[in-house]
């Protein structure tokens, strides 16, 4: 069966990296790296009575604000299609799509409109929010190579193949890459030398550089032997499996410096991948929360301590919660000096019910998932004055919002943050007070 294909005036971006236009008998059809305005020739590879998604055959009428896309992997007419999604992918070893970008082919001024307008279309369409208060986007101040780490898949030849960036489940749409110009310039110099060789205990790699631009390599596998390999004397290579860390080289852990303060991250912990942004989120959170020597937070999802770490010298007690047994040792390692500081090593879930205080603030940075109904009813019961919710998803964003609204909350304001330019990732701060 051949599959339709329809000329089509996309109307709008949509979160995921998308935009949105009309087929004739009015369904929603969505395609990636379209813009407002443009007139299009589509194939539809997925549909269903409410909906479609189709990939780009040809581009009809090109949007004036259209630009050459920097990598050679970004989308083309000619690009293979993702699988999974109906069609057959082209083998081919020169041109291949890679999707880890959405916004190459707009400039960087037309990303950050489109990110703002699809936050406020996320908030008002699934959190039912009118007029929702969200403020100007915040740019990273580099939109080319501003990651401090990057994971990649590898080939059953053991090369590295493509990249992997949060949201996008694993991303295995193509072929081996030679080019990616999202992480630093150290990295950009490494990984393209990396060969393993006949690969079958390699899940997949991830690269990462300190504030002195040393290198760690850390390999990911569900088995627990460690592969063999020559290292370079100035490596950190570490082989993690089920938070279990194995040095094979060098250190286990880097240094990362925030505001002038160096903080530890474990090589198999979570690490904001650019700096530059998540200084400016620190800056926002002293800037914009009540913070005073009576004041009580209670911190969940803390991590490494990132935000904790400039919070606690502002407050009279911080309590925190973290469930990864890595991440809270890196936590007490950054947070030694503080005696104002506790650290509860568990799910939130299963803290909150035996929390007795009633905290002034509560700061959530739950995962992309955002919350659990049982987390949320939690906070609902401690009832702080000011809830702050820093989310990496503006629908579960969009979606917490509307149950803390409904749970007396009033949402203050918005403020997004561009953590992963030429990317449909939307990072943001949400301010709440108790009505």
């Amino acid at each position: 069966m051949t599959p339709e294909t329809y000329e089509i005036t996309l109307e709008k971006f949509v979160y995921g990296g998308e935009t949105m236009g009309r087929l004739p008998d009015g369904r929603a059809v969505f395609v990636l790296y379209g813009l407002p305005g443009e007139r299009v020739r589509i194939r539809l590879t997925f549909q269903k009575r409410s909906f479609a998604r189709g990939k780009i055959l040809e581009i009809l009428e090109a949007s004036p604000e259209r630009i050459e896309p920097k990598c050679k992997h970004f989308f083309r007419t000619d690009s293979p299609l993702p699988e999974g999604e109906g069609l057959e992918v082209r083998k081919d070893e020169e041109i291949t799509a890679c999707r880890g970008c959405h916004y190459q082919h707009i400039p960087y001024e037309t990303q950050l409109r489109a990110k703002e307008e699809i936050l406020r279309d996320q908030l008002s369409r699934i959190g039912k929010i009118e007029n929702p208060p969200v403020k100007e986007i915040v740019p990273s101040p580099e939109n080319w190579h501003y990651r401090n780490q990057m994971e990649f898949q590898l080939g059953e030849d053991g090369k590295v193949k493509i990249p992997l960036l949060e949201g996008e489940g694993g991303m295995k749409y193509g072929g081996k890459i030679t080019e990616c110009h999202l992480p630093a310039s150290v990295l950009n110099n490494f990984w393209q030398q990396l060969d393993f060789g006949s690969n079958e205990l390699v899940e997949y790699i991830s690269l990462r550089h300190d504030l002195a631009d040393n290198l760690m390599l850390v390999i990911h596998s569900n088995n627990p032997e460690t592969p063999e390999m020559t290292l370079k004397s100035d490596l950190s290579v570490v082989h993690v499996t089920d938070e279990e860390s194995i040095v094979m080289g060098g250190d286990d852990h880097t240094i990362i410096m925030l505001h002038e303060r160096p903080l530890r991250v474990s090589a198999s912990v979570f690490s904001h991948p650019n700096t530059a942004v998540a200084e400016k989120m620190i800056t926002h959170l002293l800037e914009t929360l009540p913070l005073t020597p009576d004041t009580t937070l209670l911190e969940l999802h803390s991590g490494i301590g990132l935000f904790s770490a400039f919070l606690a010298p502002k407050v009279g007690r911080l309590v925190c919660v973290e469930e990864s047994s890595p991440a809270c040792d890196d936590f007490s390692t950054n947070l030694d000096e503080f005696e104002n500081v506790e650290l509860y090593q568990a799910a939130a879930e299963a803290v909150l019910p035996s929390i007795n205080f009633t905290p002034n603030i509560i700061l959530i940075d739950p995962p992309v998932s955002g919350l659990d109904r049982q987390t949320l009813d939690e906070i609902l019961r401690l009832s702080p004055a000011t809830l702050t919710y820093i989310s990496r998803d503006p629908s579960t964003l969009a979606r917490d919002a509307a149950r803390l609204i409904a749970g007396g909350y009033h949402l203050n304001s918005v403020a997004p943050f561009d953590v992963a330019p030429q990317t449909a990732q939307i990072d943001s701060i949400a301010m709440f007070s108790k009505v």
